[in-house]
């Protein structure tokens, strides 16, 4: 998504200026109150049956709040609302959180808020349309919004320097929410055959997580280099992701790649039947490998700002120890590709033509490289039009839209 859009603007910005494009409806006597909201039109233009196919239109409307408690202690709030308008029109409160600014000290706010990794997933999370995968994905710790989250963020390293900031965050029984193996499916009339259930991460279980965030803005280069850890606690079925990421903006070139990788441990052990042979199961580990690269430059124009986008993503899931049937078994799909199989692989060309600050315009083109027997594909295909054909979810997809915010 556009990383200029106030969606997506981290709460320490929000507290210190209020949003970029906001409207303030209150400022007197050290309290500030500004509303700011966004409208998207846009159309996914792929193949029938693939996730995500059709009209994906939504609205947002948020708040945010500050008020001056002394000299050096300022409490702040934010509210963020979306409604889907597409097929899927559903409802979230995207963040809801509340805390406290001691200057130099850093601050400390609990509620619905960003995982503490997706500062650093943020880094290639600007497409014009897409992208995202890392930080929206139920594999990862702490990469997404979550719910009951309590954060740290010191921004200034104690008043020492404006090029060292870090946070702290734990995760109360809540990381995550988003589903990962259980979604609608729909036949070929796009009548509803079931409907998905939401689960929190893979193993459909809430768990307890902490996680941690380094940055570096490095001098006045225009290079930003950072890095984090995030864990979720048990005995087995636990899971940590640790990712590191660099960017570049300056003299209207951003350049931004990101690796992570994700852990999840199973914790079992049995013997099962599989076509007739037995197979041992012991302590197994399945690994999620990412990494995101993206390139855009802006061209200043007579009417507005032109942004050309080319960016490639790819995620891979690698069971280790594991043969081809036991981690089929593990990923519920034993028809599909085990070890080292992608869950997304696409090279993304588009465009963001800024007419000004509220309105905007954006195309982008998905080249999507899964193979049909990919575990991406069975999660990116909604219903199969034809066993025999490739899956849906292997298709190119063509994104179209405008955004008005305030």
């Amino acid at each position: 998504m556009k990383r200029n859009l106030l969606a997506i603007a981290i709460p320490a910005l929000l507290v210190a200026a209020g949003a970029n494009a906001s409207i303030e409806v209150w400022n007197k006597d050290g309290n500030k109150v500004d509303f700011y909201g966004r409208v998207k039109a846009a159309n996914h233009i792929t193949d029938r049956g693939q996730d995500g196919e059709g009209d994906d239109s939504s609205a947002r409307l948020g708040m945010s709040g500050q008020t001056q408690i002394t000299d050096g202690i300022t409490g702040y709030g934010r509210w963020e609302y979306e409604a889907k308008a597409g097929k899927d029109s559903s409802n979230e409160v995207r963040y809801a959180f509340a805390g406290l600014n001691f200057g130099d000290y850093g601050s400390f706010d609990y509620g619905r808020n960003d995982g503490v990794l997706k500062a650093l997933t943020a880094y290639t999370d600007v497409l014009p349309e897409f992208g995202g995968d890392a930080a929206n994905n139920a594999w990862h710790v702490l990469t997404e919004r979550t719910k009951a989250v309590a954060t740290y963020r010191n921004n200034n390293f104690f008043g020492l320097t404006d090029d060292l900031s870090f946070a702290l965050q734990y995760a109360d029984n809540g990381d995550a929410t988003k589903a990962q193996f259980s979604k609608a499916k729909y036949d070929d009339d796009d009548n509803l055959i079931s409907a998905g259930s939401a689960r929190d991460r893979i193993n459909g279980k809430s768990k307890e997580a902490w996680g941690a965030n380094l940055q570096w803005r490095i001098f006045d280069t225009g290079l930003t280099a950072g890095v984090g850890y995030a864990q979720s606690s048990g005995s087995s079925d636990r899971a940590n992701t640790w990712t590191t990421g660099i960017k570049y903006d300056n003299y209207n070139l951003y350049l931004a790649a990101n690796y992570f990788q994700s852990k999840w441990k199973k914790g079992y052990d049995h013997d099962k039947m599989i076509d007739g042979d037995y197979y041992h199961y012991g302590e197994s580990d399945i690994k999620i490998k990412g990494v995101e690269l993206v390139a855009q430059y802006g061209f200043d124009l007579d009417v507005g700002r032109l942004t050309p986008s080319l960016a490639y993503v790819q995620h891979k899931a690698d069971y280790d120890g594991l043969n081809y049937k036991d981690a089929t078994s593990v990923t519920g799909y034993n028809h599909l590709n085990g070890k080292n199989s992608p869950l997304v692989k696409y090279v993304s060309v588009g465009a963001t033509y800024d007419l000004n600050k509220n309105f905007s315009t954006f195309i982008e083109y998905k080249f999507n490289l899964l193979d049909r027997k990919d575990i991406g594909a069975e999660l990116n295909t909604t219903h199969q039009r034809d066993r025999h054909v490739n899956k849906p979810g292997t298709k190119d997809v063509l994104g179209l839209g405008m955004i008005y915010q305030f």
